[in-house]
C-alpha cells in the first residue's frame, strides 16, 4: 500500500513565495537576507497553523543556501538545500520546548551552540513552543541569547507571547503572524484540490475555510477528512454533515419568519434544528453572525466584510432588503443577551424560544411606532402649566381695562354692598404642573415701550402677583435648589401659601423647624427672585406654622436626633469620639 501523506505535510511551503497570507513578514525576511541584516534572534508569534515554524525552516534553509536565487529563494539543489529537504542537515536544529523545558536542557543547548556548522555559514536553532520553558530555563538561556557565537541564529516560535519574560522579548526581533484570510485559504484549498484531482464546490471550501478560523493547517486537515468521506468530490452537503455545521438555510428561514412575524415557522424551524442533534447555543451564535452579515450587507462600503461566495452574497443582499436596520440592531441586541445568559439558564430551550418570540415581535412593534408617527397630532386642552408668561405690556393693558370696568360697575351699582372674601389657601403641589413655561418668549413689537420697567436681569418680563404666577415662580425657585438635597426639595414641595393684601405672601410650614430652615437659608433668595419677577418692589414674605398640619405631621429625623441627644447626654461624646455627623 502506498504511504499516505496528509495535505498539511505534503503541501507545506518549501519557499517564501509559497507561504500563504503572511506577505509582510515574508518580504521583511527576504529583504533582511538580501541586505545581509540578519539578527541573531527572532521571535515568531501568532495563532496555530499560520506558518510560524514553516517560515522558520524556510529562513534557516535560505540563509545557508550556496546558490541563492535573484528573488532571494533557496535553490533546492545545492548540498545544503538537499540535506535540509531530506531531513539530514546538521546545521538546523529543532527543539520542542514543551518537552525540553528544564534548565538542564537549556544548559545542554548552550554547550551545543559553541560547535560551528559543518556545511554552510550558520547554525540555526529553532525552538518551538518557547513559552513552555520554565523560569529557570529562561534565565539560563538569557546570556547565550544576548551574545551568541557569530555562527548561531535562534528562531523562537510561540502561540502565547504574553507568557515569555520581558528580558527574552527585548533580545529578539518580534514578528506577529496574522490569521489567514478566508479568501487566501479557499485559494489554497482549490490549488490542493486541483493537484489531487478532487472536484470541490466553492461553497464547500468556504465552509471549511471559515471553520478553520484562520489556520491553514486546520483547513487542510478538514479537507482530508472530507475527501475521505466523499471520495473524489467535495460537496456543500458533505461538508456540513462531516463538520456538524448548521446549514445557513436555517438562518435565512428563521430570519425571514421573524421579519414576517411568523412565530410558528420560527419555532418549528428551531425544533427541527434540535431534532437533528445540533446545540441550541451554536444556533444562537450562528444566528447572531447571520444578523451581522445582513447588517454589513446594508452598505456597499461594508459589503467587503462579508466573507462568502458570490451566490450566497446575493441571497444576503436580497434578505437585507426585507429587513430594516432598526430590526437588525434590536435583533443583535436580543441575540447577544441570549448568548451571554444561555449558560446560566435552567431551561436553555425555553430561553432560546423566548429570544425567538422577541424577534418575531420586533417587526410588529416597529410597525405600530411607524403608524403612530404618521397619525396627525390630536388637539388637547391647554393646562395651567402650559400657558406662556404674559408680556409686561399685556399686564399693564389688562390692568387698565379692569380698572375702567371696575369704575363703571361702581357707578352703576353703588348701592350694592361689597362682601370681602377671606383669603383662600392653596397647595403649591396642586397648582404647579410639570410643564415649564417657554424661556424664549419675546415681547411683541408694540410692547417694546414698556421694557424699561422690567427689573429682572434674566430677560423674563415682570408679571402680576396672583396665585398662578406665584406658583410658577415658586417652581422655578425650587428647581434652582436641586443640589440642596432631597429633604429640602421634599419640604418645599409640600408647602402651602396665601396672598394677602399689600403684596404679602404668607407661606405655611408643617413645623417650626422647617420655618427656621427656610428663614435662615432661603428667604432672602426667594424674596430677591419675587421682586425680579413681579411688578413693584413692595412684595414681602411672611412665614407661619400651620397648626392643623402640625398634629398630623410625624417627627422628622432631625427632631428625633435632637430629642435623643437631649435625653441621653452621653450621646454627644459618642458622636464626637467617632466624628459622626447628622445626614
Amino acid at each position: 500500500m502506498e504511504n499516505y501523506i496528509v495535505s498539511a505535510r505534503k503541501y507545506r511551503p518549501a519557499t517564501f513565495d509559497m507561504v500563504v497570507g503572511q506577505d509582510v513578514i515574508v518580504n521583511t525576511l527576504k529583504s533582511a537576507i538580501k541586505n545581509k541584516h540578519l539578527a541573531h534572534a527572532y521571535l515568531f508569534c501568532g495563532p496555530r497553523g499560520v506558518g510560524k515554524t514553516t517560515c522558520a525552516r524556510i529562513l534557516a534553509k535560505t540563509i545557508n543556501c550556496f546558490n541563492l536565487k535573484d528573488n532571494v529563494e533557496a535553490c533546492n539543489e545545492c548540498e545544503s538545500c538537499v540535506s535540509f529537504n531530506t531531513l539530514r542537515s546538521f546545521n538546523i536544529h529543532e527543539l520542542d520546548a514543551a518537552s525540553n523545558n528544564k534548565v538542564e536542557d537549556i544548559r545542554s543547548l548552550n554547550e551545543q551552540v559553541r560547535i560551528p556548522p559543518q556545511i554552510g555559514k550558520y547554525s540555526i536553532y529553532i525552538i518551538d513552543e518557547v513559552h513552555m520553558l520554565s523560569s529557570a530555563a529562561f534565565n539560563a538561556f538569557l546570556k547565550t541569547l544576548e551574545e551568541p557565537p557569530a555562527h548561531a541564529i535562534f528562531i523562537l516560535a510561540t502561540t502565547e507571547k504574553h507568557k515569555i519574560i520581558p528580558t527574552i522579548l527585548s533580545r529578539c526581533q518580534i514578528f506577529d503572524f496574522n490569521r489567514i484570510r478566508v479568501e487566501d485559504i479557499v485559494a489554497r484549498l482549490m490549488y490542493v484540490a486541483k493537484n489531487e484531482s478532487v472536484e470541490a464546490e466553492e461553497e464547500a471550501l468556504h465552509i471549511i475555510a471559515r471553520k478553520a478560523d484562520g489556520a491553514l493547517r486546520d483547513a487542510l486537515s478538514i479537507f482530508d477528512q472530507t475527501v475521505s468521506l466523499g471520495g473524489r468530490s467535495i460537496t456543500y452537503r458533505d461538508v456540513i454533515e462531516n463538520l456538524n455545521v448548521l446549514d445557513y438555510e436555517y438562518y435565512f428561514k428563521t430570519t425571514g419568519g421573524a421579519v414576517r412575524g411568523d412565530l410558528s415557522t420560527v419555532l418549528l424551524t428551531f425544533n427541527e434544528i434540535l431534532s437533528k442533534g445540533f446545540d441550541a447555543h451554536n444556533f444562537v451564535t450562528g444566528l447572531n453572525s447571520h444578523f451581522r452579515d445582513l447588517l454589513v450587507s446594508k452598505d456597499e462600503a461594508t459589503l467587503k466584510l462579508l466573507e462568502t461566495t458570490e451566490s450566497v452574497r446575493q441571497r444576503y443582499l436580497r434578505q437585507t432588503g426585507e429587513c430594516s436596520a432598526d430590526f437588525l440592531y434590536k435583533a443583535l441586541e436580543a441575540g447577544s443577551y441570549c448568548d451571554i445568559n444561555y449558560r446560566n439558564s435552567k431551561n436553555p430551550r425555553l430561553h432560546v424560544e423566548l429570544f425567538l418570540i422577541r424577534l418575531c415581535g420586533l417587526t410588529e412593534k416597529s410597525n405600530r411606532e411607524a403608524e403612530k408617527k404618521k397619525q396627525p397630532a390630536k388637539p388637547h386642552p391647554v393646562e395651567e402649566g402650559d400657558m406662556p408668561l404674559p408680556s409686561k405690556s399685556e399686564i399693564i393693558r389688562q390692568a387698565d381695562t379692569a380698572e375702567a370696568a371696575e369704575k363703571k360697575i361702581s357707578a352703576d351699582h353703588s348701592h350694592i354692598a361689597v362682601v370681602e372674601k377671606a383669603p383662600r389657601t392653596f397647595s403649591i403641589r396642586d397648582v404647579i404642573t410639570d410643564t415649564k413655561p417657554p424661556a424664549d418668549s419675546k415681547p411683541a413689537e408694540d410692547d417694546r415701550d414698556a421694557a424699561d420697567t422690567d427689573v429682572s436681569d434674566t430677560g423674563i418680563p415682570a408679571m402680576e402677583l396672583n396665585e398662578d404666577n406665584f406658583a410658577l415662580v415658586w417652581k422655578e425657585f425650587r428647581e434652582g435648589l436641586s443640589n440642596e438635597g432631597p429633604r429640602i426639595i421634599s419640604m418645599l414641595k409640600s408647602l402651602k401659601f396665601t396672598i394677602e393684601e399689600d403684596n404679602i405672601i404668607r407661606i405655611y410650614f408643617s413645623n417650626a423647624s422647617q420655618k427656621d430652615i427656610f428663614n435662615e437659608n432661603y428667604r432672602q433668595r426667594m424674596l430677591k427672585l419675587l421682586k425680579s419677577r413681579f411688578l413693584g418692589d413692595e412684595t414681602d414674605i411672611e412665614t407661619a406654622v400651620d397648626i392643623s398640619e402640625t398634629r398630623e405631621t410625624p417627627y422628622t429625623d432631625e427632631q428625633k436626633y435632637n430629642y435623643l441627644k437631649d435625653k441621653y447626654p452621653k450621646m454627644k461624646d459618642f458622636i464626637k469620639t467617632f466624628n459622626l455627623d447628622f445626614i
